[in-house]
């Protein structure tokens, strides 16, 4: 059996940034382990920033509607990402390309990230495709998660030694920011009913703060909570000083969570680059209509197994409450996030998962 497959790699740009980063992670990571792959994506403009410099061996080709295949290599996997339904014609094209072969296939819905209990039951299910142009194709339910029984986190190998070769000063100094000792906080979120507070409580605190506030929402509401209070957008508040900062690429938002004393991080992606970056973390889930990311935020507070300080934090700050913004409690939290994360930094990183899990299946 061939160590080298084709992948291809089927994401819709839903919300903002995360499912793009995950699916380019995932293609990253794939073809540094030998790996072709081809991303297919309907938005490609944040990949202009986020991944200026595209590793060899991925090749990102736009998700039109038609997809044009013409005499395109059909390849070997199929990867859906979030539940995206990939193009019919392409299913069709890869049905008769694995009918010809005299193979199986292997078709993987790539799902979303949680530390809910259903995940470890539901990872690497078969559910064979009944109707349609994969009539008779096989698809397999792709769970990453936070335990064994799950595939795993996306981890670089070489990671944890950037981390350690990773020069704070110089990082800021290259940002403009006159960096005096005070604490760094980074901001990644939406619109929290909570920001006002945690501004408020900053301003107030007794220890001088820069807040490095991320591009796009979460610039905006920082904006629209110190135009409330009367402040300008650039200007300083009792203790809090707010830097706000330019779009970064992956790496670049690596250093960032590594810079800082906290994160405050939204979504998947930038959840899991919290975690290996070993700070104090709040997390801003995704807020869903039927309030399901209630569960999914208890399930993660719980995994962590966070104080009572934390789960209240992340109970204001994600609206799950009526209780004010508690205060910050950063020296317990920092022991949670290095336990979690010593605990995570022994199981196989997704990549590898999956592609053990493609051997398997092949």
């Amino acid at each position: 059996m061939k160590t080298e497959k084709l992948w291809n790699i089927f994401c819709r740009v839903i919300d903002n940034y995360g499912d793009t980063g995950v699916c380019w992670r995932l293609a990253s990571g794939l073809a540094a382990r030998g790996q072709r792959v081809r991303l297919w994506i309907d938005d490609v403009s944040a990949l202009q920033w986020m991944a200026p410099q595209p590793p060899a061996g991925v090749e990102v080709r736009p998700w039109t509607e038609p997809l044009d295949i013409g005499e395109l290599e059909i390849g070997d996997i199929l990867v859906e990402a979030f539940g995206c339904a990939i193009a019919p014609e392409f299913v069709a094209a890869y049905a008769d390309s694995v009918t010809a072969a005299g193979g199986k296939g292997l078709w993987l819905n790539l799902e979303y990230l949680s530390a809910e209990r259903f995940v470890a039951r539901s990872h690497g299910l078969r559910s064979p495709v009944m109707s349609g142009p994969g009539l008779g194709l096989r698809k397999y339910f792709y769970y990453p998660g936070f335990t064994t029984a799950t595939g795993g986190l996306l981890r670089e190998p070489d990671l944890v030694a950037r981390q350690a070769g990773f020069e704070r000063m110089a990082w800021l100094q290259q940002l403009g920011i006159a960096f005096q000792g005070e604490r760094l906080i980074s901001l990644f979120c939406y619109e929290p009913t909570a920001l006002g507070q945690l501004l408020d409580q900053l301003a107030a605190g007794p220890q001088a703060t820069r807040l490095l506030v991320t591009p796009g929402r979460a610039a905006a509401a920082v904006r629209a909570c110190l135009a409330g209070a009367g402040q300008t957008a650039h200007e300083g508040v009792g203790q809090l000083q707010i830097a706000y900062l330019p779009v970064l690429d992956q790496r670049d938002f690596d250093h960032l969570l590594w810079a800082s004393d906290l994160n405050f991080v939204r979504g998947e992606d930038s959840l899991v680059r919290a975690i290996w970056a070993n700070k104090p973390l709040v997390w801003q889930i995704y807020p869903q209509a039927d309030d399901a990311h209630h569960d999914k935020l208890d399930a993660f507070l719980e995994l962590m197994d966070a104080p009572l300080s934390l789960r209240a934090f992340h109970d204001a700050w994600n609206g799950t409450g009526q209780a004010a913004l508690p205060a910050l409690e950063t020296a317990p939290w920092q022991k949670t996030i290095t336990a979690l994360r010593e605990r995570l930094m022994q199981q196989d990183d997704l990549v590898t998962q999956v592609i053990r899990f493609a051997g398997i299946n092949r």
